[in-house]
């Protein structure tokens, strides 16, 4: 088999450590190089410790011509701000394919990038357009969490108003300290933060017009989508729950999720109550319904690492290179 020829920039960060995760086990992948300024030299192991025996790469701390004449995809995995500053210092041949873990490219305006269309990489909203892209921007975790617990209904133009809640683990602030990110602020802690006003509701936004453009309306009521998130006492995972209104039966709901997803590999609905530790360490995510009267709660948990940002990204480079959407990505939950 002929290995998918990768580079990786901004590989010492969280995401970047789970990208050379997934793809050092995936079976048509071969990292050629990953990016660090501040680690060039080092071992990829010497950054990311439980890789030791993986992988013997350095991280390099210049990219040069030939370089970018040796791989086929780049992933990257630099911070929101920071993918457009290096497409512009960095000359990448257009044969060359991107795949964008941060929010430059994500939202409609910003999806044309000197020449570069950004196709949005949710695979359950948008796999077929994935599958001809030659550029994917990745979705936000907070966003792709809440967007499956939404989509199903966004298509039977059944969203009004929305009131969302969620909360993350501490990897989902990155790897740079800050006060919030302190093991003795975080541990036995939680807070709301950025209420109201979260940089992923846009592109969640955009993708709910998309299945229901009549939700315009709505937003311009000053209705929609509101959204307080949270950050919790634990490291990785995010748990949404979403509020609304519903005269649909519970059941005829279900049938809606089901059918939604039948054909997409890692989201499922839960009949029974579901908990973070069944998607850790796994690009899946869980669904759960609950109705009581005339309100309905839409639960909704992912991995934010992996489902979240690199198992996704993984997932839509399967789809761009016409993969197993699921190749590399049978991962097991750390359940205990």
């Amino acid at each position: 088999m002929n290995k998918i020829k990768i580079g990786i920039a901004g590989g010492a960060g969280y995401t970047g450590g789970e990208l050379i995760r997934i793809l050092i086990n995936h079976p048509a992948a071969e990292i050629v190089f990953a990016h660090s300024k501040s680690n060039a030299g080092k071992y990829i192991h010497e950054v990311h410790a439980d890789l030791l025996g993986e992988s013997d790469l350095t991280f390099n701390g210049d990219i040069l011509d030939k370089d970018w004449k040796d791989i086929e995809l780049l992933f990257l995995c630099v911070g929101h701000g920071e993918a457009k500053k290096f497409l512009e210092q960095n000359e990448i041949p257009q044969t060359v394919r991107i795949i964008d873990l941060s929010q430059d490219f994500r939202l409609i305006e910003n999806a044309n990038y000197d020449r570069r269309p950004f196709v949005y990489g949710l695979p359950e909203l948008n796999r077929d357009q994935i599958r001809t892209a030659r550029n994917v921007a990745n979705p936000g975790c907070f966003a792709t969490a809440i967007q499956l617990g939404l989509l199903p209904l966004a298509k039977a133009g059944l969203l009004e108003e929305v009131y969302t809640t969620g909360i993350t683990g501490s990897t989902g602030a990155g790897q740079s300290l800050s006060p919030a990110a302190h093991f003795s602020w975080r541990a036995n802690n939680i807070q709301a933060y950025k209420t109201l006003n979260h940089q992923h509701v846009k592109e969640i936004q955009q993708s709910l017009l998309q299945l229901q453009p009549g939700l315009a309306k709505a937003e311009e009521a000053d209705r929609g989508l509101s959204f307080v998130p949270w950050r919790g006492d634990f490291t990785r995972g995010i748990f949404i729950s979403s509020l609304m209104n519903s005269n649909t039966k519970v059941e005829a709901l279900a049938e809606l999720y089901e059918d939604f997803y039948e054909d997409h590999p890692f989201t499922f609905l839960s009949k029974d109550a579901i908990f973070l530790k069944q998607v850790v360490n796994t690009n899946k995510c869980l669904i759960q319904l609950e109705k009581i009267g005339s309100k309905l709660v839409v639960h909704s948990i992912i991995d934010n690492l992996v489902k979240g940002a690199s198992g996704q990204a993984v997932q839509n480079m399967n789809l761009m290179f016409g993969l197993d959407e699921c190749a590399g990505l049978r991962l097991k939950a750390n359940y205990f």
